[in-house]
């Protein structure tokens, strides 16, 4: 019956010309029950769960002297040749093991390596790409950055009220998926934030294909971080949500902290493939709905438990109008994010790669780790 109801909505979507499933601007902006509303621009709102745990009465342990302890310094020299060759230099005093493992480095603290600039994993940190300054071929560099920073990272306890960590979901879910995470990290005396993109979960979803850009999500996640950002920021992104985080710690390496990058693929472009079957009519799309559900259970989930199932029966997890999806699917083009740009982070990342991950291949993974 499902399928049939979905075939005839589609059908109805072709024929009048509207948007299936689309879900209107929200008329309140009140908080309540852990979730407030935040509006970004005009008419356009998003659902933001946000948790700040009751800390205990007695003043916070003082955090260790500014000295040398945890202090990273970050010096090196980005490369970028017309052949696309990507070479990265550690200079000077630089901690090797922070920035570039160079397992041909042989404890040389100006260490170099060269990547190149592919789609594919194309090698692995310290291959016989790496070279001494000496060794450089003479070729006429296309674009070259230097980063020099030091940066004093800490530990960050719960009981701090300086720590705020952030959540940002992928395409098709909503802040739901983090809903074990929201409340393990609250209980440790976290303090929480996790926005629904625009179109999803509880977000409004404007009925324009403009809105859905990775520029006008980016903005977004800018205006939530602006909003709810403190002294330490730490960005916890799934999916293309790693790409919001990646722009995110770009804008503003003085407010955050760390990163942690989950299945979040190379850092390439997220230019939309001419092939798929996200081009297909939105009305096609909804009509093609449960299958697509079905193909996201078997592929999405290490195991399709009841667990699993009952997320995609849930109203916010993974229920995103066939327009919204489609927008998605073919607007997150964004050329400044290549690798140039993400070797220039100076700040600490953990990488996290599911085993049976059947959307991400690990290569893309371990490209990132490169970079």
């Amino acid at each position: 019956s499902t399928m049939l109801t979905s075939i005839t909505d589609g059908f109805l979507c072709c024929l009048l010309g509207k948007t299936p499933n689309a879900v209107g601007p929200l008329d309140s902006v009140e908080s309540g029950d852990g979730y407030s509303f935040l509006e970004v621009k005009p008419g356009r709102i998003l659902r933001i769960r946000h948790s700040i745990p009751k800390r205990p009465e007695f003043p916070e342990e003082p955090e260790e002297p500014a000295a040398e302890r945890g202090a990273v310094h970050c010096k090196r020299r980005i490369t970028l040749y017309r052949n696309g060759q990507l070479l990265i230099e550690n200079l000077g005093d630089a901690v090797r093991s922070e920035i570039l493992q160079c397992q041909n480095s042989c404890g040389d603290p100006s260490s170099t390596v060269e990547l190149e600039m592919s789609d594919t994993a194309a090698g692995i940190a310290g291959r016989d790409g790496a070279v001494t300054p000496g060794k450089r071929r003479k070729r006429k560099p296309k674009k070259v950055v230097t980063v020099d920073c030091k940066k004093r990272i800490t530990s960050c306890k719960g009981t701090h009220g300086d720590v705020v960590l952030f959540f940002i979901h992928g395409v098709g879910g909503s802040l739901d998926i983090w809903k074990e995470q929201l409340e393990f990290f609250s209980k440790l005396g976290y303090e929480v934030v996790a926005p629904d993109l625009a179109g999803h979960g509880c977000s409004s979803a404007p009925p324009v294909a403009a809105a859905y850009t990775f520029y006008a999500l980016a903005e977004d996640m800018r205006a939530v971080f602006k909003r709810y950002a403190k002294k330490r920021n730490i960005l916890i992104g799934h999916c293309c949500g790693v790409s919001f985080c990646t722009f995110l710690a770009h804008e503003y390496p003085e407010l955050v902290h760390k990163v942690i990058m989950i299945n979040g693929g190379g850092p390439t472009a997220l230019e939309p493939s001419l092939c798929s079957i996200f081009n297909l009519p939105p009305c096609v799309l909804h009509c093609l709905g449960p299958c697509l559900a079905w193909s996201f259970l078997k592929a999405g989930f290490a195991r399709q438990g009841a667990k699993e199932k009952q997320l995609l029966k849930e109203g916010n997890a993974f229920n995103v109008s066939s327009f919204v999806l489609r927008a998605m699917m073919s607007g997150q083009y964004w050329p400044e994010g290549d690798e140039l740009y993400h070797a220039e982070l100076a700040v600490p990342v953990l990488l996290v790669h599911g085993m049976h991950d059947k959307f991400v291949p690990v290569e893309e993974d371990q490209r990132m780790a490169e970079v």
